[in-house]
């Protein structure tokens, strides 16, 4: 299981390529190989970057939907959908397909957040955006989420 630690600010190019932190790229080293898979995620205008490893477990899950349901159908196309596979490149970079960018409104400056298993790409001020919207309600979310009482079971409080 990956768990990826960090959030980095750097720049992308006008084609797109953006050069991964060296300490990012030390924690995805053993994942080079593989390489990734980089999606339009769900929730925000930013970007998913996914180990292959994560994206193949998350497709068996997906695999298992009943195609047969519309919904099921729908759901499956709107996730995949501009789903591309990359890589990083002898010289440590990474490049975003054009139309990924567009997506994620991203400039010049971005940021790469981990969220646990994968690596949030942002343009820089949407990320700021986000993170102020998100910090108003931030303790009533994390009372929400992480504060069930029977969550003790693994030592973790």
């Amino acid at each position: 299981m990956v768990n990826l630690i960090g959030t980095y600010e750097c720049k992308v190019d006008t084609k797109g390529r953006l050069m991964v932190p060296s300490a990012l790229k030390k924690q995805l080293m053993p994942m080079l190989q593989e390489g990734f898979v980089i999606k339009r995620a769900v929730f925000q205008s930013c970007l998913e970057l996914y180990p292959m490893e994560e994206w193949n477990k998350l497709m068996q899950r997906m695999n298992k939907l009943n195609r047969f349901k519309k919904k099921n159908n729908d759901f499956i196309r709107r996730f995949t959908a501009g789903v591309k596979t990359v890589e990083v490149d002898g010289n440590g970079r990474l490049l975003i397909p054009k139309d990924l960018v567009g997506f994620a409104g991203i400039k010049k400056e971005i940021v790469l957040s981990s969220a646990i298993n994968i690596v949030e790409i942002w343009d820089k001020d949407k990320y700021e955006e986000a993170i102020e919207a998100a910090s108003d309600d931030f303790a009533d979310l994390a009372e929400e989420v992480m504060g069930i009482d029977d969550f003790d079971v693994d030592g973790i409080s």
